[in-house]
């Protein structure tokens, strides 16, 4: 706490300075909504160009008087909103969508035949041809697809492509051959720890792996250039701000792609916050152990957490169940991990003071993360650690009430729900449906939400979140009435989780997640207000700028 207010006594005397005062903005605007529950709404606010944050915020003649020397900036009839926080995205893997096949929102094998082929007219002979969003649950008959469906097409070059989620791979004969003439046949019975190859009757692999064993093929897959990754990355970053979010919680940052941020922020290239989630008990999380918690000076990236894969999706029936899928009664889906190799990867944080993130969809594997986190947290209490469970989609009802108990914060992307609603109940069943996507249930039970996207998984765009949270509806406005309507949020509720709640999952609600005197000037202009327009409107809200450090990042034309 004594560092921020001697960042504050700083920031005074900053303001006693010339250069300071040339600084100085007062931004009004028809509303500005805050998120301070002691100063709600204001007029008008004054910022601070040099130090980044907010000087003062309320009526606009007052703040006039009071800072005579700023110069004006007059919105008009737009609102004003804290930043938007992702609180659960992936940067590089978006980067790595905008270059790649979309297959998003395919409804048919034959449409994604004829993307691939408009995609492979841009690649030279040989190279591997990737894309990613296919989802079996939109087409006719709902199953898996095979290599045989993409052979036709494509009979030598190698495919690789990823399923919306990222929990499983389709591949062609080519990627198959690949594989097994450089590693081990995939033929057979047996299973990498963690992941399912797909196979026919006579044991061969059908094309599709699952979680781990994607990574059979996927380790044959050329690198891309370093600049390559650049661009990539410089096409996400922008993309994101250019939908009004001015920070992001990536989970899953290898010790390469942390030192690829690390440079953007040098140079000056990181125009939103990213708290990056290390990607396992690897490389990343050694180096925090070792060399304690990163921050970069900049104020714009940090690592002090990590993220653990505890078990699969439930679109690819990866999820781990503590009964049988009620539409594939042997399976119980798979644990990424086993329940000591994650106890073990918490305790290891817990002593490195490192914040574990653990994604858990399945009701098992949320009870496994759940008892392994009361576990060491009985060891570690009363440490404010704010461990998080990603996603918590699929609960147990007797474990909703433990995430207040042990004061875990529910990290949860309400575009999941609205997605997975047409074949969810399908996967779990009539009495198990009710746990999952339980966003009220959770918050009346105490617990803390942190909202997210899971971009590319879903769209970047935060105000889709907005309204799936506050209407449980797809884009038509069905079902009529919501989905389990009962565990919509408010429209204030759903930005509280984008703004306030992500912050403090990220152990920054001292420095962002609303508009107050001394937070850093993180907000984004909207042509609307989204706490008074319909829930079903909160989609077409329009982001005409968004802001950082009291900068511009992204203007609208």
């Amino acid at each position: 706490m004594h560092r921020h207010w001697a960042a504050f006594t700083a920031l005074g005397a900053l303001l006693l300075s010339p250069l300071a005062a040339a600084q100085l903005q007062l931004v009004s605007a028809r509303e500005i909504v805050t998120g301070n529950p002691d100063q709600p709404q204001v007029q008008a606010m004054v910022i601070d160009g040099q130090s980044g944050r907010v000087l003062a915020l309320g009526e606009k003649h007052t703040l006039q008087a009071r800072y005579p020397q700023a110069s004006a900036h007059d919105l008009g009839q737009a609102t004003v909103i804290p930043g938007v926080i992702d609180a659960h995205a992936h940067l590089v893997n978006l980067g790595h969508g905008l270059s790649e096949a979309n297959l998003w929102g395919v409804r048919s094998k034959q449409e994604v035949i004829a993307r691939l082929q408009a995609a492979e007219a841009q690649l030279a002979p040989g190279q591997w041809l990737i894309g990613r969003g296919w989802d079996q649950n939109l087409w006719p008959g709902k199953t898996f697809p095979s290599a045989a469906d993409l052979d036709a097409a494509f009979p030598d070059r190698p495919l690789y492509l990823d399923r919306v989620d990222g929990h499983a791979a389709w591949v062609n004969s080519a990627a198959l051959r690949i594989a097994q003439a450089q590693g081990r046949s995939l033929a057979g019975h047996w299973h990498p720890e963690g992941g399912r190859i797909e196979r026919d009757a006579a044991g061969q692999p059908t094309g599709v792996l699952i979680d781990a064993a994607a990574g059979l093929v996927s380790a044959h897959i050329p690198a891309h250039a370093p600049e390559e990754l650049d661009r990539r990355l410089e096409r996400a970053l922008q993309l994101a701000v250019a939908n009004g979010l001015t920070g992001v919680h990536d989970m899953g940052v290898s010790r390469e792609e942390l030192a690829r941020f690390a440079r953007f922020a040098d140079a000056g290239k990181l125009p939103l916050r990213v708290d990056a989630y290390a990607d396992g008990d690897g490389q990343a999380l050694a180096d925090l152990c070792r060399d304690g918690l990163y921050r970069h000076p900049g104020g714009r990236l940090q690592m002090r957490g990590v993220k653990l894969f505890v078990d699969g999706a439930l679109g690819s029936r990866g999820a781990a169940m503590l009964a049988p899928y009620s539409d594939d009664p042997h399976n119980h889906g798979l644990l990424m991990m086993s329940p000591q190799q994650h106890l073990a990867a918490s305790r290891k944080a817990a002593q490195c003071g490192v914040q574990v993130a653990s994604h858990a969809i399945g009701d098992r594997g949320n009870r496994v993360v759940l008892d392994n986190y009361q576990a060491v947290l009985g060891e570690s209490a009363p440490a404010d650690l704010r461990w998080r469970v990603e996603h918590a989609q699929v609960l147990a009802a007797q474990d909703i009430a433990r995430f207040a108990q042990l004061g875990v914060i529910a990290s949860m992307q309400p575009t999941h729900a609205t997605s997975d609603m047409g074949w969810a109940e399908e996967r779990v069943g009539a009495q198990r449906i009710v746990g999952a996507y339980a966003w009220q249930s959770l918050r009346r039970s105490g617990a803390r939400l942190a909202l997210g996207s899971d971009f590319p998984v879903e769209q970047v765009d935060p105000r889709l979140g907005l309204q799936a949270a506050a209407t449980r509806q797809d884009g038509q406005g069905l079902p009529v009435g919501g989905w389990y309507p009962e565990q919509r949020l408010t429209s204030a509720q759903a930005l509280d989780g984008f703004t306030a709640g992500a912050a403090y999952a990220g152990f920054a609600e001292l420095e962002v997640g609303m508009l107050r005197e001394g937070l850093r000037a993180d907000f984004v202009v909207l042509d609307h207000n989204p706490l008074q327009v319909a829930p079903q409107q909160l989609s077409t809200l329009k982001v005409l700028s968004t802001w950082v450090d009291a900068q511009p990042v992204y203007q609208a034309e």
